[in-house]
């Protein structure tokens, strides 16, 4: 409909409208509210119509702030270059979407102390539920939060000593299903490179998982961490393929994530030329763009998921849920690619 009766120099507003349908603004936010049974029909029809001819659009804030509700969840996340945190940030928006909330993401680029401070700012913000995947936050800082009810759901990643709902990988199944695979393909010497696990906890969980897992398998391995902004690690990681496979022994370097394996893989790359994955195989939980151009064997995360359901959980503590904290793992799905094909990494230089 055309909005000849009204200007287009501002927005429409509730008096407006009320004034186009003529009726009291109580009817019309009735209406806007759900309360359409105590309106008689001619009345609701004129309500639509006024809407429609107004293109009214109602402002969610200021009607949340009437209930001391105003829609707003946070998200804090560690590191947005990380392809899994922007997977799992397309969940949280869809299912904020869905449930009519409006995320505030906040980048700590890996820095603790800027975790602290935006845990601060959403305060500010009064937000009603914080989702977390962050690096170091502190127990007391997010125990704050809860204390002041603001519900936190954290993604990924506990927090000792922090009670609350937490979503994410299946690690110690998604490192069996990967160790399985490369064992099953001839491999007899692994590497898991992983970045430094102290203060992250699906770090240290994948790490246990691999060291529990190639101990009852008999296989030989060992852990490499790696500092993405340091090379000195990947000195280790050329000297232990050496000598595995000066014994004629099959060597799958098995990367705790994308980023490790991204690092990884440029090294062997620069190292050994185009044809590197001949002499070394490659394997990483998540399953970035660039894995299947590489042809990299991967256990896929159900990142989308995550992010849906750890939004499921924090609506259902805003919505005053009061059950035990829940932990869900989800599972992980294996791709096979040609970098751990058992008729190639034979070895060769």
């Amino acid at each position: 409909m055309t909005r000849d009766n009204f200007s287009n120099d501002r927005r429409a507003t509730i008096t407006d409208v009320a004034r186009e349908a003529g009726t009291g603004k109580t009817s019309i936010s009735r209406y806007l509210n759900g309360e359409t049974g105590v309106l008689s029909t001619e009345l609701r029809e004129r309500i639509e119509e006024a809407i429609a001819k107004l293109d009214y659009r109602p402002n969610q804030m200021a009607r949340g702030l009437k209930r001391g509700r105003n829609r707003l969840v946070g998200m804090l996340v560690a590191d947005l270059t990380n392809p899994y945190s922007v997977e799992v940030l397309q969940g949280v928006e869809a299912a904020c979407h869905a449930y009519g909330y409006m995320p505030l993401i906040c980048h700590a680029a890996n820095e603790v102390d800027l975790e602290r401070r935006y845990l601060q700012l959403l305060t500010t913000y009064r937000v009603e539920g914080v989702i977390v995947n962050a690096l170091g936050v502190k127990e007391e800082t997010l125990e704050t939060l809860a204390r002041g009810g603001v519900p936190v759901v954290l993604v990924d990643r506990a927090v000792e000593g922090l009670v609350a709902d937490m979503v994410g990988l299946d690690n110690p199944e998604a490192v069996r299903m990967a160790i399985r695979h490369l064992v099953s393909q001839g491999f007899d010497e692994l590497l898991f490179v992983v970045q430094p696990y102290a203060q992250v906890s699906s770090r240290r969980v994948r790490e246990a998982a691999f060291r529990d897992t190639i101990g009852a398998l008999g296989i030989s391995g060992v852990t490499i961490v790696l500092d993405l902004d340091n090379d000195e690690n990947l000195a280790e990681i050329d000297a232990r393929i050496s000598a595995a496979q000066s014994q004629n022994r099959r060597v799958a370097l098995f990367a705790a994530n994308a980023p490790v394996a991204l690092r990884v893989a440029l090294h062997m790359k620069d190292r050994h030329g185009v044809d590197w994955q001949r002499r070394v195989a490659l394997m990483s939980i998540d399953d970035s763009e660039w894995a299947e151009l590489d042809g990299m064997t991967t256990v896929r995360q159900p990142t989308y998921n995550i992010g849906e359901r750890a939004v499921e959980f924090l609506h259902e503590r805003i919505e005053g849920a009061g059950v035990a904290a829940r932990e869900c793992l989800l599972p992980g799905e294996l791709i096979v690619r040609a970098s751990t094909s058992a008729s190639t990494n034979n070895g060769g230089t």
